[in-house]
């Protein structure tokens, strides 16, 4: 077995940043009324900018696998080009394509050479899913290097224009024309970017970060789906997939929005991630005081205060100071959302050797957690 470090990391977030004032002129008002729940939202979230890969008439700029290339090809110089490439292992939330897969189409821009392919999906664990068929492709000796991203591009599924229809359909039903909140939270929660690490099994120039592991937990077996897309919740908790609907209804109903049962996020994410936490760091015998920098992935700053006393009564918790986050400064970015944290911490010039790093990520989709424990060589 061959050690694992991350030598390289790297971002790419589309056009110029988008401060709260100017989302709705980005996505659009639904039923030209502006959303009652927009300013609760973000004063919750506490997020003050974010990127979008549109612009203000909702015309794309990039699509899923340009921002991802974007973030790639800043990890190339003259010590490692695209030809030195052997896995590319990507994840997203929003891939551009149901086929082929999102890897195929970063690949396919990259016009480089042959090599193995991952595509890994899901909701926010896609990122660190795709980070760990790379670790273990490079751990086994199956590879010497391994590409790992995250990203989205969920700017197109926010528009107004894909609720629009829902509205007018409800116009005449004559119920409210407003869209439910299930929907209209998270358009004010996400946003697009793309973030890369590149894998050797050789530490790297002046920073590098080795994995020491990584660890994943799934409550699928217990607990009904959260966050979901492509169909709807019936009242029962099972999901009705989009190709059970008559195509008139995924207009009618927005099959293809993306939404959230906020109930079920509260009751069940912040325990379970605290659950998760512990056992992970239980398993690889480490503690508290064995962590110097903490990079959670929370959707929200609303979540902060109660992770931290989920983590406290577990005996996990950690000083302030061990918290890193950038949340505020580029949103929300579901996958790639912890390369882009992880990617500014190790080119901050803080880090020094023997560091030590843990990151986490929840997943609400059916409540996933995803764990990675970092030393900086």
């Amino acid at each position: 077995m061959f050690e694992v470090y991350i030598t390289k990391a790297a971002k790419y977030l589309p056009n110029d940043a988008v401060s709260n004032d100017e989302m709705e002129s980005f996505l659009g008002l639904i039923n030209d009324t502006a959303s009652k729940a927009r300013r609760i939202i973000l004063r919750n979230n506490k997020i003050t900018s974010r990127y979008y890969a549109v612009d203000k008439t909702g015309k794309s700029t990039h699509s899923n696998a340009e921002l991802t290339q974007n973030a790639i090809v800043q990890l190339f110089d003259e010590n490692f080009t695209a030809q030195d490439v052997e896995v590319l292992s990507c994840g997203t939330s929003t891939p551009d394509l149901f086929l082929p897969s999102h890897a195929a189409m970063v690949h396919g821009l990259l016009k480089n050479k042959s090599v193995e392919l991952n595509s890994s999906t899901g909701v926010c664990c896609a990122g660190m899913n795709s980070l760990k068929f790379g670790f273990l492709s490079v751990k086994s000796g199956n590879s010497k290097n391994a590409i790992c991203t995250g990203s989205e591009k969920v700017s197109t599924w926010l528009l107004a224009q894909k609720y629009n229809h829902e509205t007018t359909n409800l116009k005449n039903l004559e119920e409210q024309p407003i869209i439910a909140f299930k929907k209209d939270f998270l358009r004010w929660m996400l946003s697009d970017g793309a973030g890369a690490f590149l894998l050797e099994n050789k530490p790297q120039g002046p920073i590098s970060l080795k994995i020491e592991w990584m660890e994943a937990f799934s409550y699928a077996y217990e607990l009904e789906t959260c966050m979901y897309a492509g169909g709807d919740k019936l009242e029962n908790g099972e999901i009705k997939s989009w190709s059970d609907y008559a195509p008139e209804e995924w207009l009618n109903e927005s099959v293809f929005a993306i939404k959230q049962d906020v109930k079920l996020l509260d009751e069940f994410i912040l325990s379970k991630g605290a659950e998760s936490m512990k056992d992970a760091m239980d398993k690889n015998n480490i503690t508290a005081d064995h962590i110097d920098y903490f990079i959670p992935h929370v959707s929200s700053n609303f979540f902060v205060e109660g992770l931290k006393k989920g983590l406290t009564e577990r005996g996990i918790g950690m000083v302030d100071e061990k918290w890193f986050m950038n949340l505020s400064r580029v949103g929300n970015v579901g996958s790639a959302s912890i390369y882009l944290a992880l990617e500014e911490l190790m080119n901050s010039g803080n880090l020094k050797k023997g560091d030590r790093i843990l990151l986490s990520v929840p997943e609400s989709g059916r409540f996933s957690f995803a764990y990675a424990y970092l030393t900086v060589c």
